[in-house]
């Protein structure tokens, strides 16, 4: 018998003993010199009571009973033919199967337990990005995912590199984004052991996973990571982890070809009850004042054109979730725009007024419904999602489908009918003149929002579009208007400030050639400010237009509005990022003067490098409107501020 080594060749040694594990009690049993033992046999402990058998009164020492057992292993292993089957490394096999997956980009950082596996990628067809740190590696994956559709793929070594993922696996969850991560892990026989750089993993991530594992079989592990590929993206995507043991790495594991993904309880219902969708259409076709509530289900399931479909022709205005933009043109005069603590004033008092609400791919989230108690009063409630825990798990359904948004708008399509609504349309076209988005344009300081108007004017509204989190990513979601779905990419459900730079990076590795910018903030901005350095290294031509109030500016915008303008440690002194991004490789430029942001943002799209425009904006400017903790969605409040404008 032969056992690979680290370093890629294998040892011959000597073969050892097994025994069932009935045999192992009774050996653990006479070491401890144990001679009687009291209990009743049942179906569960007959193997157990047919080695106690074997003992009593025939074995006289631990020494004869371990040489009994050790004569039968011998027969048996005479009796049973050898396994002559072709073997590669795990390490091998886990980058075959990335390559059956389709993955072509992948991100990671190694170190030593995941060296294995990084030799073998030395060779592979896929394209490696090293973040500079593991957090920023697993947005950047997250992004990516959320760019193509497509499974992200991140890999991180053991201990503080696994660890580091933690945020950025919670962001994915938080999303429903498909990732699958893998995580290096300490020899089998040292987990438990307080190893160097040893983390437990599957329980730290258990309740931000939708499916973890450790794998401590070699057999288990090619199945194991089809599996994972096949979790992470049917049903509600999402994150799966793999906590993978150095041994499993370098272990010789027989070739085996793909074989059908059948779990037991994962049972995945996408062409929606046709009852439950009959009665859906036939609730729009009798509703006057019908609105479309559109989460980032509709994206993942590539449902744009379906919508569309079912909103022309049933004549349903369309308001989305941050994480839903995109799914519908805001150009088009359905549209109500973005919903919920800082969405429009017209798509917040539509919900508060409509007869009938339809809920596709969203879960009612507290930003957007405001006190539950008096969310959309007067509306019946359709509710569409693949996930039945999701459905009247915040608000009650009284039509409840279960499906695939794609197969169930389609089908809803067919059956509705085209209705004029006349006298809701007007109403909504009152609303919306009487309460836009809108700011102080006569300011002589530099006004956040009219840098992203400006912004949107340049590219035609046609770049793809990140953010960090923030006052920067509620004006990008009110002031960019989005056109098709996978423009928008954004923390939603977590809300992570960071994520702006890496991902970025992410969303132009999905599309080279494409425009990608990030509106970020500086106090989001300056934590992964270094990820700079990899766009730089790898030549990613990245745009970034930091909206620099000198502030968490969410943070003191409550401070000014609830805590009486006790602006505690909110204020953080930033660097020179002009200066900084030159330092790094990058172009860099800095705003100061309202008459400098058209000229300065078309030098920005001019540029090939990596590159940062440091903007610095009205250092009290609020997000309006906004709907208070605890208010309801039509209690908004900075409608009146503008009046005068």
């Amino acid at each position: 018998m032969k056992t690979p080594t680290a370093y890629g060749g294998s040892v011959a040694v000597p073969r050892l003993p097994t025994w069932l594990g009935s045999q192992s009690i009774i050996n653990i049993l006479l070491e401890q010199g144990v001679d009687t033992v009291f209990g009743y046999l049942g179906a569960a402990v007959l193997p157990l009571f047919e080695q106690i058998g074997k003992v009593t009164g025939q074995t006289a020492s631990i020494n004869d009973y371990i040489t009994d057992c050790l004569n039968q292993e011998t027969i048996m292993t005479q009796n049973t033919p050898q396994n002559t089957a072709p073997t590669k490394a795990g390490s091998q096999i886990i980058v075959d199967i990335l390559k059956e997956q389709g993955v072509e980009v992948m991100f990671g950082y190694l170190g030593g337990v995941v060296l294995p596996l990084f030799d073998k990628i030395y060779d592979a067809p896929i394209k490696f990005i090293i973040p500079r740190h593991e957090q920023s590696g697993c947005h950047m994956a997250d992004a990516y995912a959320r760019a193509t559709g497509k499974v992200g793929v991140i890999i991180a070594t053991s201990g503080p590199g696994a660890t580091n993922l933690v945020t950025g696996i919670a962001n994915a969850m938080m999303d429903s984004v498909p990732l699958v991560a893998i995580t290096g892990q300490v020899r089998t026989e040292l987990i438990g052991n307080d190893a160097f750089q040893e983390a437990d993993m599957t329980g730290i991530t258990r309740p931000i996973t939708k499916h973890n594992l450790i794998i401590k079989n070699p057999a288990e592990l090619p199945q194991a990571f089809r599996e994972a590929f096949y979790i992470a993206k049917t049903g509600r995507p999402g994150p799966v982890l793999i906590d993978l043991p150095v041994d499993m790495q370098i272990a010789q594991i027989p070739i085996t070809e793909p074989t059908s993904i059948e779990l037991p309880g994962f049972h995945l219902r996408t062409r929606g009850h046709a009852r439950q969708i009959s009665l859906a259409a036939q609730a729009i076709n009798e509703s006057k004042r019908p609105v479309l509530y559109v989460g980032g289900g509709v994206i993942i399931s590539n449902a744009a054109e379906e919508l569309r479909m079912l909103a022309q022709k049933a004549n349903i205005p369309v308001t989305m979730t941050l994480l839903g933009l995109g799914a519908y043109d805001q150009g088009r005069d359905e549209s109500l725009d973005m919903l919920g603590m800082h969405g429009s004033a017209y798509a917040n008092y539509a919900v508060q007024n409509c007869d009938l609400l339809i809920a596709v791919g969203a879960r009612f989230d507290d930003r957007v419904t405001g006190r539950l108690k008096s969310f959309a009063p007067h509306a019946k409630v359709i509710h569409v999602d693949i996930d039945p825990a999701s459905i009247s798990k915040n608000v009650n359904a009284d039509i409840p489908v279960v499906g695939d948004a794609k197969e169930v708008l389609k089908t809803m399509a067919e059956e509705v009918e085209f209705r004029p609504r006349e006298d809701w349309f007007k109403q909504i076209a009152v609303w919306k003149k009487k309460h836009p988005f809108r700011y102080d344009t006569n300011a002589k300081t530099i006004k956040p929002q009219y840098v992203i108007e400006e912004i949107w004017r340049q590219t035609k509204g046609q770049a793809t579009i990140v953010t960090g989190v923030g006052q920067h990513q509620m004006w990008a979601a009110q002031f960019y208007k989005f056109s098709r779905p996978r423009q928008f990419i954004t923390s939603g459900g977590l809300g992570t400030m960071g994520f702006g730079l890496p991902a970025a990076i992410g969303a132009q590795l999905a599309r080279p050639g494409e425009l990608v910018i990030d509106i970020d903030g500086d106090s989001s901005f300056n934590m992964t400010l270094t990820e700079l350095s990899t766009a730089v290294q790898y030549e990613l031509p990245i745009k970034v237009c930091i909206l620099n109030n000198g502030y968490m500016g969410m943070v003191r915008q409550w401070q000014e509005l609830f805590y009486g303008r006790r602006y505690s440690c909110s204020y953080l002194q930033n660097p020179d990022f002009a200066n900084l991004a030159r330092a790094f490789g990058a172009a860099g430029y800095t705003v100061d003067k309202k008459e400098d942001v058209a000229s300065t943002i078309d030098k920005m799209l001019k540029e090939t490098r990596p590159c940062i425009v440091d903007i610095h904006v009205d250092r009290e400017e609020n997000v309006w409107p906004m709907v208070p903790a605890g208010k309801s969605l039509d209690e908004m409040s900075g409608l009146d501020i503008f009046e005068m404008a």
